[in-house]
């Protein structure tokens, strides 16, 4: 894709939303902005990266997952290999939706229509699509079994099966939602409803808007002495997009200021971290932007049941106490565990970030792990059990990389070692832990936190990343969906 095509859509998005920004203000950035240029550029890459021995590597590849990571690693294989033999099992026929875009409707920026998009709109030319699901993985044997019946076999697998959201783990919650736009009826049975919310999956985060709204009609009305409560959970364990409840909070409170009721609601953030942010040079400022907008936190808090009839929330409260037991010869030893107690909040507005994890199928075959993510070594991504399987996206088991951007660096690794093995060489590509949040602090500010395994700061451009900027608000809006969708699909950017 060419230059002027990548600028194209990204004014096209302009175009979506004069309100904020016309198409010659746009323009007038985009010139002047060495931000927008470097996005630009990356967006545009013409030619795959691979090397010209890998053209001739012979196999049959096999992907689990045709949403952006697995979709893009078809892509990029396609490019890298002369009659490349790749086979995508997907049974969503819109994977490819921008998910991160489901915060922005929640904040009424963007409308559904933003960020739907058909998977067989992005299905490479040449590559098989199996529009089933995955019921059995059999890495001994070298195959899956797609909806119970169909034998599919593999010289090398990949796994880009995302992750799912394990709702039903919270009692009063049902369901586990495997694919972000489907109907998910179980699961609406709770949320969406009664001011129950989550921007998890996109009727969640359109309903989420509409929650806002009936909070700021029903803080008009509100005249007593109480503050009504708007409450924000974070799970314990992985989830994708780990800034997202943090997200959806900063929008709530920037919707009410706007409509000049914050004084009466109060907003709490609980979150089972013992922080608000895993990387200590973002906390600092994002615990000061909490003062400074007056909201609450309370760490180590995990949410355990909703009664959505009383409109409560329970949490378990825990901390780490010293214990003495008996070893095995019967003499005392002291261990540090884990207690807890339930405290209760009540809510008018509460937003659920639920517990993920990959799918069953994956995550509790040979290739999963306890913590039921797929087992890789977090630099090659390969199986650490299964030499020809690797992982990408969501469902790897590495200490971080949740999010799109993670997926970016990620997928071009897997895409560079997989040539490498086929055609037996070394694997010597290795990713390095990236993982980018654009913390959307308010409507028209992002703090865009990029970082690594190394948990410091890693830039992309020459700013301070702990500021919260315009200029990243217009990165996050205008330009990283056409940087996925018209390049990162493609497998070229």
């Amino acid at each position: 894709m060419k230059k002027n095509k990548v600028l194209e859509e990204i004014l096209n998005e302009v175009d979506k939303h004069p309100e904020i920004m016309s198409r010659r203000e746009a323009l007038k950035y985009l010139t002047m902005s060495p931000l927008a240029a470097s996005v630009i550029a990356t967006a545009s890459v013409g030619a795959s990266t691979a090397s010209a021995a890998s053209a001739d590597v012979k196999g049959k590849i096999v992907i689990i997952g045709g949403g952006l990571a697995g979709m893009s690693t078809a892509a990029r294989l396609n490019n890298s290999i002369s009659d490349a033999d790749i086979t995508v099992i997907e049974p969503d026929p819109i994977s490819v939706s921008y998910q991160p875009g489901q915060t922005l409707i929640a904040g009424g920026v963007w409308k559904i229509d933003d960020i739907v998009y058909k998977r067989d709109d992005f299905v490479p030319s040449g590559v098989k699509l199996i529009k089933g699901s995955v019921t059995s993985v059999d890495p001994d044997n070298n195959k899956v079994i797609v909806d119970g019946s169909q034998e599919v076999t593999y010289d090398q697998l990949i796994v880009a099966a995302g992750a799912n959201l394990n709702y039903r783990a919270i009692k009063g919650l049902e369901g586990e939602i495997t694919s972000s736009g489907k109907d998910n009826a179980a699961t609406k049975k709770v949320i969406t409803q009664n001011g129950v919310h989550s921007i998890y999956f996109q009727d969640g985060a359109v309903a989420a808007w509409e929650g806002i709204q009936e909070l700021i009609a029903k803080a008009k009305a509100h005249t007593g002495s109480e503050k009504l409560q708007a409450l924000f959970t974070n799970p314990r364990g992985a989830i994708k997009c780990g800034g997202a409840p943090l997200k959806i909070m900063y929008l709530t409170h920037a919707r009410l200021v706007e409509a000049g009721v914050r004084d009466k609601v109060e907003l709490t953030f609980n979150t089972n971290n013992g922080a608000l942010f895993g990387i200590p040079d973002y906390n600092a400022p994002i615990v000061k932007q909490f003062e400074e907008r007056g909201f609450k936190v309370n760490y180590k808090h995990n949410l355990a049941e909703i009664d959505s009839a009383a409109k409560t929330a329970t949490f378990n409260k825990w901390w780490m106490e010293k214990k003495e037991f008996e070893d095995e010869m019967g003499d005392p030893v002291i261990k540090e565990v884990e207690v807890s107690e339930p405290v209760t909040f009540k809510y008018d507005f509460i937003h659920v970030a639920p517990p993920m994890k990959t799918p069953d199928v994956i995550g509790k075959s040979k290739i999963g792990s306890a913590g039921s993510w797929v087992t890789v070594n977090k630099e090659t991504l390969q199986s650490s059990f299964f030499p020809n399987v690797w992982a990408v996206g969501d469902c790897a088991g590495v200490p971080m990389g949740k999010t799109g951007g993670s997926a970016r660096k990620q997928y071009k690794v897997v895409v560079e070692n997989v040539i490498a093995a086929m055609g037996g060489k070394e694997t010597t590509a290795k990713y390095d832990g990236y993982t980018v949040c654009p913390l959307i602090t308010g409507l028209g500010t992002v703090m865009l936190a990029e970082f690594n395994w190394s948990k410091k700061p890693t830039p992309s451009f020459p700013l301070d990343p702990t500021k919260e900027r315009w200029i990243m608000w217009l990165l996050k809006v205008y330009m990283l969906k056409p940087m996925t969708i018209h390049g990162m699909l493609s497998g070229r950017a």
